[in-house]
């Protein structure tokens, strides 16, 4: 059973939101419906993207990088959760649980990364719109999709090193929904400090150095905005950026409660919510967020299915 780490843990078992009977017949439905609309939700914005010429766009290629991300992220994490939901807790082998933890470090990561492009982008639409075609290139939106899918591996790498390079000897009983980063660590029998401080900063570093190109792009959007001197034109600047702010608040709000808040101020069961919330719910809530603000893909979506509506024209 002991690893060349000395690791004797074989399998881990994973607590899950609840065990409560009834609770957890409902929340099986709840997380099913919300897995299926996720599912739903990310591929249908994809498939548009791909289907509609107008869609072919920085702006829109970049979206679909995140619906596949929000796919990704949702799917690495609510299997589990559905088994849970039926069984109360349910067991993960070691391998399995390395493997699910890796996948979730790339993902979330890119996420990041992909938020903080869209936010340039949207920079340099509103800020700079005659060089918009030669700054947004599409080998440069390619490099930004391929730099944050790098850099995401690199923070997966970071953390899963740091994390399983650890020996694990008892107790197995992870008070979660998923492998995740907090509860794994206090499992450990090895000497964690380099483990908390290594992957910390690294997550913070990456949290606050994307906030800050997010910050800073809005900062300047704003100013371009507030010297539009129509209404009507100030409106329709604000609203080609308003379904990525809900995003981004959405995202980064769950984030820096789970990894940039002191670890003592809240208690497990409010970080397993929170996870959740940022693993099953904002994935399904951001293909909401952007068809239903959106009159592009409004409209793609009418024509593919057939629906006679108004055509906006090319973006």
């Amino acid at each position: 059973m002991a690893g060349g780490n000395q690791t004797a843990v074989v399998e881990f078992i994973l607590l899950g939101l609840t065990s409560d009977p009834v609770a957890q017949v409902i929340l099986f439905g709840l997380f099913l419906v919300t897995y299926t609309v996720t599912l739903l939700g990310n591929c249908s914005i994809i498939l548009l993207i791909r289907i509609h010429s107008h869609l072919h766009t920085p702006m829109y290629f970049l979206l679909s990088h995140l619906s596949f991300t929000d796919m990704c992220i949702s799917s690495t994490a609510t299997p589990k959760l559905l088994e849970n939901s039926l069984m109360g807790k349910t067991s993960i082998s070691y391998m399995e649980c390395a493997v699910q933890f890796f996948i979730a470090s790339i993902f979330g990561p890119a996420e990041c990364l992909l938020l903080a492009a869209m936010a340039y982008d949207r920079y340099v639409a509103i800020c700079k719109p005659l060089a918009y075609p030669a700054i947004m290139s599409k080998r440069f939106c390619l490099l930004m999709v391929v730099d944050s899918y790098l850099g995401s591996l690199l923070t997966a790498f970071v953390f899963t090193s740091n994390l399983f390079r650890l020996s694990f000897c008892g107790p197995n009983v992870i008070n979660h929904f998923f492998c995740d980063f907090p509860p794994l660590l206090k499992l450990s029998c090895s000497d964690t400090t380099l483990a908390k401080i290594i992957p910390s900063s690294f997550a913070t570093l990456l949290i606050l150095s994307t906030l800050a190109i997010i910050v800073v792009s809005y900062l300047y959007i704003m100013l371009a905005i507030l010297r539009i001197k129509s209404s009507a034109g100030r409106g329709k600047a604000f609203s080609t950026c308003a379904s990525h702010l809900t995003a981004v608040s959405l995202f980064y709000g769950s984030s820096a409660f789970i990894y940039m808040l002191p670890k003592s101020k809240y208690s497990m069961d409010q970080k397993k919510v929170v996870s959740m919330f940022y693993m099953v719910v904002i994935p399904m809530l951001n293909p909401l967020i952007y068809t239903l603000r959106n009159k592009e893909v409004k409209e793609a979506l009418k024509r593919t299915l057939g629906i006679k509506g108004i055509y906006y024209g090319q973006f």
